[in-house]
């Protein structure tokens, strides 16, 4: 399940059968500024975050099924910046499993939290699942999330935590279900770079995972 990890490429994530794997990543680093700082975040289940601080933009409402039960432990800051910045960040990665489930690679809600030079990595991850005919059910926990800001203000660096023990996949036609495979480490650390945009929203602008850097 882990999106852009630096275990796999992308051409061997698109080639294998489970679900639960990582491809490689990329993105548009727009913001060079030196990102200082950092936060502890606590967050909700699956509803969609409040607008961000200083931002009128117009936010697409994403539900996640019941089945999915994705959820973002202690994803909060005293800070209403990096408050900004976490619930952004919190919906981008609904929104991307929201179009696995809902068989939408071309998710405007994607489109809206994602810079140009990573939505075309978004799709193809969401693409490795849907064009498999493959949904996403299970828990995946979202922990440890910590936010640094550019000296600009316009700059921000995030890194979190995922548990992937009880995400699994479901083929669409076979209802077929499954998991990472045996012996794969359930645990990614995710290091994301986001820049806000002219209309307040803090878009993610370049993403990658490690499998194995991360525990409970």
């Amino acid at each position: 399940m882990a999106r852009r990890a630096l275990t796999t490429t992308a051409a061997a994530f698109a080639t294998t059968a489970a679900l639960l794997l990582t491809a490689c990543g990329g993105g548009d680093d727009s913001s060079s500024d030196d990102i200082k700082g950092a936060g502890n975040s606590s967050g909700s289940p699956s509803a969609s975050a409040s607008p961000s601080a200083g931002s009128d933009a117009k936010r697409p409402v994403i539900k996640l099924p019941s089945s999915f039960q994705l959820t973002f432990e202690n994803w909060t800051s005293s800070d209403p910046v990096e408050q900004a910045v976490l619930d952004d960040a919190k919906e981008e990665v609904r929104a991307g499993y929201a179009a696995i489930i809902a068989n939408d690679p071309d998710s405007e809600a994607v489109s809206f939290y994602d810079t140009k030079g990573v939505r075309g990595m978004t799709k193809q991850w969401i693409k490795s699942y849907t064009d498999k005919d493959l949904t996403v059910i299970g828990k995946l926990p979202a922990f440890d999330a910590k936010v640094g800001m550019a000296k600009n203000g316009r700059g921000a660096a995030l890194s979190y935590c995922t548990d992937e023990s009880d995400a699994k996949t479901r083929n669409r036609k076979t209802d077929k279900v499954e998991g990472n495979p045996a012996g794969t480490n359930p645990y990614v650390r995710y290091s994301v770079s986001l820049t806000k945009n002219e209309q307040g929203v803090w878009q993610n602008s370049s993403v990658r995972g490690e499998r194995g850097k991360c525990s409970r």
